[in-house]
């Protein structure tokens, strides 16, 4: 009689959901309502053009949390500890950037919230917003908010991921076009690129995956392959939902639809999955929007606040009642405003423009030149140089950011 195979251990399973957990927790904050009405607005201008800023941000995407993963990984420490270990005082000033540009993307995320929960069922925004905010505050109070937030963000990705998929089908885009112009377009918009790259790597993104990582003990070299396959894999399932949701609001402008970006009431997005699919699109892209609004929620408030370990909150209780004060005070400013106005947008944007470079440029340093921060471990160099020039392109990328605020603020 043959023996049984073992079951798989504790260890094994835990390290598998911890992986899964970060992944979905990467792609999710990655994909917010922030970038579901840029992805509309370009494509309601661009049109297939637009195909290879999608496919240039994913590549950016790659080199980004590959690199940032895997240092991560190695050094054991979050984000802000790692830079301050290597240049000191560094730590802080990246704190700083997040915690400000994640509070401030959270009124947005809230706001997104709530115009979810009012295409979905006719909520008011407002209601719909404290509704979703006040349920990730509920997340994070729970005894088992890590099993809670795993679960609830591998959930809503799922869900998100077929409903879009849904849509795209509806929609009938052209998927041969799309892939020719991902690689040959007609027209390249480097506008375009910076704005997806800055909404979906930029800020707290980059570190959302990293630090999820960390918390579930996936760290040193003996875990090193494990993690370049869960970035990989996170960076894989990033890049379909963003090319999805791409085709399917592609199918619509391509079908002869056109897409209101006039007013600033103007949802292309919404209109793009009614296009698609009737009344019940509408329906749809309320769901899809609440589920990316609450993950981006949860996840904004999660990885700002683990940058606070060198502010002195490191225990389990104080990381979530930082949380819950992180999320209120958004909640609180989305009310008194009612939207979350251009000028914060804006804002914010910039800030993305710069946490990016300046992280990538410590996290580059780190892996060159201080060894001693990841167990002495000798850094792949590949890495490293794909790093730098992608490092010097997000430079480049930050002072447009600053150079659009400032034309904004007429300064």
């Amino acid at each position: 009689m043959p023996t049984p195979s073992p079951a798989p251990s504790v260890a094994a399973a835990s390290l598998r959901g911890g992986l899964l957990a970060a992944i979905f927790l990467m792609a999710t904050s990655a994909i917010g309502p922030g970038f579901i009405t840029q992805t509309a607005s370009f494509t309601a201008r661009m049109g297939s053009a637009f195909a290879f800023a999608i496919l240039a941000s994913i590549l950016i995407d790659f080199v980004v949390q590959l690199n940032i993963w895997r240092i991560t990984a190695l050094t054991g420490r979050r984000a802000s500890e790692t830079a301050n270990a290597a240049i000191p005082g560094a730590g802080y000033l990246l704190t700083a950037l997040v915690v400000i540009g994640g509070l401030a993307f959270n009124v947005g995320n809230i706001a997104g919230g709530g115009l979810g929960l009012n295409a979905m069922i006719g909520l008011d925004p407002k209601v719909g917003g404290a509704i979703s905010a006040a349920l990730a505050i509920g997340i994070f109070l729970s005894r088992q908010a890590g099993l809670l937030l795993d679960r609830m963000i591998i959930g809503l990705g799922i869900v998100m991921i077929l409903l879009v998929l849904f849509v795209a089908v509806q929609s009938n885009p052209p998927v041969g076009e799309a892939l020719r112009q991902s690689v040959w377009p007609d027209f390249i918009d480097f506008a375009a690129i910076t704005t997806i790259v800055g909404g979906t790597v930029g800020g707290y993104i980059t570190y959302s995956g990293a630090h999820r990582l960390l918390d579930k003990g996936l760290t040193g070299e003996a875990n090193l392959k494990a993690v370049t396959r869960a970035a990989l894999t996170g960076i894989a399932v990033t890049g379909v939902m963003r090319f999805v949701l791409f085709l399917a609001i592609l199918g619509v402008v391509a079908s002869g639809v056109t897409l209101d970006l006039s007013s600033q009431a103007a949802n292309p997005a919404a209109q793009a999955f009614q296009a698609a699919a009737g009344d019940w699109g509408m329906r749809v892209f309320g769901v899809v929007l609440w589920a990316a609004a609450l993950t981006s929620v949860i996840g904004a408030a999660y990885t700002s606040v683990s940058f606070l370990d060198v502010m002195g909150v490191r225990s389990d209780a104080a990381r979530s009642r930082a949380t819950v004060v992180f999320i209120a005070v958004s909640l609180a400013v989305y009310l008194s405003l009612g939207t979350a106005p251009a000028a914060i947008l804006v804002f914010v944007g910039g800030f993305n423009g710069l946490i990016l470079p300046i992280g990538l440029t410590i996290f580059t340093y780190i892996g060159y030149a201080r060894s001693d921060l990841m167990g002495g471990h000798r850094y792949n160099r590949g890495l490293l140089a794909l790093g730098a020039i992608v490092c010097a392109l997000t430079w480049y990328m930050g002072a447009r950011s600053v150079s659009t605020i400032f034309a904004f603020l007429g300064m």
